[in-house]
């Protein structure tokens, strides 16, 4: 797919690091499989993908962390 970003570059499969924060608490997701632009670096979760995301970051809000690293694990 095409870059809605930079408009350039084509994405292709691989891992991203989403950093998410709200309020005080910052989580960090490592190895997230995303869709990489090769030209900016932009990238682009699945549905499905995004709502694990979501999920996770809804809990270490809930647990009050401060900041939260993890590795993603599908």
């Amino acid at each position: 797919m095409k870059c809605v970003l930079c408009k350039h570059g084509e994405t292709h499969p691989g891992n991203a690091t989403v950093t998410l924060q709200r309020g005080a608490t910052t989580v960090i997701l490592k190895g997230v499989p995303a869709a990489i632009c090769g030209n900016c670096g932009e990238y682009y979760l699945s549905d499905e993908v995004a709502g694990q995301v979501s999920e996770r970051a809804e809990l270490a809000v809930k647990s009050g962390a401060e900041v939260e690293i993890l590795r993603f694990a599908a």
